[in-house]
């Protein structure tokens, strides 16, 4: 495994910024469940992204989960969310017993389409949030997403989990809604091991987060709970790992954008090649560099040529409306997700490659050209 090239591997900081913050909390004893670690990291994230507030937690999908509590989101409710997406998104809408209605992407941003989310209110104007997702680290239009939020009264929720240093006309993206997620996977372009983040300028209900996540406990002297609650809170030595890994957040996002700058100068003249779109208004964390294929190679064809060389690769999310959970709940598009699914490929964008790992993913691509 040590000569595999991951797709995004977990990546510690040169300086061992982390296991300062580790040690500390090891010779505090302040392990768990809480402690200054986490809430530093709550501080240092809110002040990074511009927020007014942050509760860390166990993970991006708690974060969701806890973001539609806070909205109000319950039994029956409507809530719009990208189809083209991971099944994280979606799946704390069930938890909330409310009924997803997917929507469908556009090819300027591969995010929600403006349009289609246009036609998804007219067809459910009793819906009560909306989620976006900033798929890749490219950010969603949100100026149409918030107009349109705005017209219809609706809460705002953006799955920032893939784009944490994304920009989107010079403000961090995940501060545009009522509220924001992040996560710190392992696979993340800074991981905590496991780990989320909601962030929010409304303090009263992020606070309100916070005592959900800690079982709902209320201040009294015996265990009491009057609402139901949940295990979702950060570890103080999970939030250690989190404080050192924001400490180096540019410069892996340099080091994306460096990967995927290599890949379209190596790459962008073979034929039936696209990119994926980067606008003037979107400044990406390009947290997985994606193509999309119109020729005569396939996805396929470049997933097992790299696997044959021990390099990682994958295809682009497939869309939930596809999905046979949830293939039952409505979807208002046009297919520019299913066709993006059927045409994408993620190639390699491990923080740690070298240039000769570079170098090795493209030429592996490049002969299949020659065949």
């Amino acid at each position: 495994m040590k000569d595999r090239i991951f797709l995004s591997s977990p990546h510690m900081s040169d300086e061992g910024y982390e296991m300062e913050y580790i040690k500390e909390a090891f010779e505090t004893n302040w392990i768990a469940p809480l402690g200054e670690n986490v809430n530093e990291f709550e501080n240092e994230l809110a002040t990074k992204v511009g927020s007014k507030a942050a509760a860390a937690l166990s993970s991006g999908t708690a974060a969701i989960h806890l973001a539609l509590r806070a909205a109000g989101v319950g039994k029956g409710d409507i809530v719009f969310c990208p189809t083209l997406t991971f099944s994280a998104t979606a799946n704390p809408i069930i938890y909330q017993n409310a009924i997803p209605v997917f929507i469908d992407s556009d090819y300027k941003t591969w995010n929600m389409c403006p349009k289609a989310l246009e036609k998804a209110f007219m067809k459910y104007p009793e819906v009560k949030a909306v989620i976006v997702v900033h798929l890749y680290g490219l950010s969603t239009d949100m100026d149409k997403i918030v107009e349109l939020c705005r017209k219809h009264k609706v809460v705002l929720i953006e799955d920032a989990a893939e784009s944490l240093g994304t920009y989107y006309k010079g403000k961090h993206t995940g501060t545009f809604g009522d509220y924001g997620i992040f996560s710190f996977n392992g696979n993340k372009i800074i991981t905590t091991s496991g780990g989320g983040m909601l962030v929010s300028n409304n303090k009263e209900k992020v606070t309100k987060v916070r005592f959900w996540a800690t079982q709902s406990r209320d201040s009294a002297r015996h265990y009491q709970h009057s609402e139901l609650g949940f295990n979702y809170r950060m570890s103080n030595v999970v939030a250690g790992i989190g404080r050192g890994q924001l400490k180096i957040l540019d410069q892996r996002v340099e080091k994306k954008k460096y990967i995927f700058d290599f890949y379209k100068r190596e790459l962008g003249g073979l034929e039936g090649i696209q990119f994926m779109p980067k606008n003037e208004w979107d400044e990406p964390n390009f947290w997985l560099s994606s193509i999309t294929l119109t020729g005569n190679v396939r996805p396929i064809d470049i997933i097992e040529a790299l696997e044959m060389e021990n390099i990682e690769s994958r295809p682009i999310w497939k869309p939930m409306h596809l999905q046979p959970f949830f293939e039952k709940y409505d979807f208002v598009g046009t297919d520019v997700s299913v066709r993006l699914f059927e045409n994408g490929v993620c190639l390699p964008s491990d923080t740690k490659m070298t240039d000769n790992n570079l170098v090795k993913v493209v030429e592996t691509i490049k002969k299949l050209w020659c065949e």
